[in-house]
């Protein structure tokens, strides 16, 4: 990484709903440079080179993500394409590319995943996943409240997921079409966030439960179930999800469900408009928790605040929370979701 007075040079590869986020997130961190577009689609890419380009001089976009690599030397290659092309991506650039953020699903699953770390290995590359979730500003005020003892001891975390955009024929076309093809859905998309943000907020799993179902005939993969979680501290975890179901927000997408955690001493509540409710024990008087957050784009600026951690991480020679050594855990736990739903049995993790 360069020092502190040279700006970073950062390229992102793709140009999909969820990358313009991104780009978003980069043209806000004034020690940021963003450099180049990588994408297969001109279109999507002409209006994003305007935008995050000077004026008169759109961001050079690419086709080819060595190509890139070898013209313009970023600092920081953002990888915001689907998962099925993020190997051959990271094969591309960890020759000449120092450090590299990945989108989950990273690599697509374990084996891909194990490929790409051993790979950034052998150059000296490192690689961090964008798991966005876990910073979204509930979540690191929550965690706050947890390390501050204000719940007591833990019992329970439990994360009712109800986005509702999943009911009928037209079901996720309009944002993220390629929802209706995964054969995978609700946990390797979507509960693989939880995974990281139960682990986030009560430490490590050790052993899950499952039950899968497909509610929408006209998807491929499942969209609805419940998965039990064990932690090493004794505490545990209900996953519910729904996504033909929705609950009660302004804005379903942001936070796309409700949460709640038990205590010895008082229970936190995570409501649908991001508000957290505090309710000590052996009361009856819930009150609002008032903290600090931006509603900007999706989930309270999480994608500017995942970029921004692990970028300040790795400027200062440190490894991210995301780092793929770490990251890649989450998904170890999510295929033995998976199996035990095939099973019926509990899985140790």
């Amino acid at each position: 990484m360069p020092d502190s007075k040279t700006p970073v040079r950062v390229a992102v590869v793709g140009a999909g709903y969820f990358g313009s986020f991104h780009y978003d997130a980069w043209s806000r961190m004034p020690e940021v440079e963003l450099v180049g577009i990588c994408t297969r689609s001109a279109t999507r890419a002409g209006p994003l080179a305007e935008q995050y380009g000077n004026p008169g001089k759109p961001l050079p976009v690419f086709h080819d993500a060595a190509v890139l690599a070898l013209h313009i030397a970023p600092d920081i290659v953002d990888i915001t394409a689907p998962p099925e092309t993020h190997l051959d991506l990271i094969r591309a650039l960890v020759p000449r590319v120092g450090h590299i953020i990945c989108q989950k699903p990273f690599c697509g699953g374990v084996e891909g995943a194990r490929q790409a770390i051993e790979l950034c290995n052998q150059h000296g590359t490192r690689i961090a996943v964008h798991e966005d979730i876990r910073f979204q500003p509930w979540y690191r005020e929550i965690r706050r409240l947890l390390d501050a003892g204000t719940l007591g001891d833990l019992y329970q975390v439990t994360f009712r997921l109800r986005p509702g955009d999943g009911q009928g024929p037209e079901a996720y076309l309009d944002r993220q079409p390629y929802f209706q093809k995964m054969p995978r859905l609700l946990v390797h998309e979507t509960a693989i966030h939880w995974i990281d943000t139960f682990r986030y907020l009560l430490g490590e799993a050790t052993g899950v439960f499952a039950r899968l179902s497909r509610l929408n005939p006209v998807i491929a993969g499942e969209d609805a179930g419940l998965i039990l979680f064990d932690f090493e501290n004794g505490t545990r975890g209900l996953f519910d999800g729904n996504r033909l179901s929705d609950h009660i927000a302004e804005n379903r997408r942001r936070t796309m469900g409700e949460l709640t955690i038990e205590g010895s001493a008082a229970t936190l509540r995570l409501d649908g408009d991001a508000r957290l409710w505090l309710r000590h024990f052996g009361t009856n008087d819930e009150s609002e928790h008032a903290y600090d957050w931006h509603d900007h784009l999706f989930g309270g600026d999480c994608v500017y605040a995942c970029n921004r951690h692990i970028f300040e991480a790795w400027r200062q020679g440190h490894d991210a929370e995301t780092e793929a050594t770490a990251y890649i855990r989450n998904q170890i736990i999510q295929e033995a979701v998976y199996e035990s739903a095939e099973s019926g049995q509990y899985m140790v993790v």
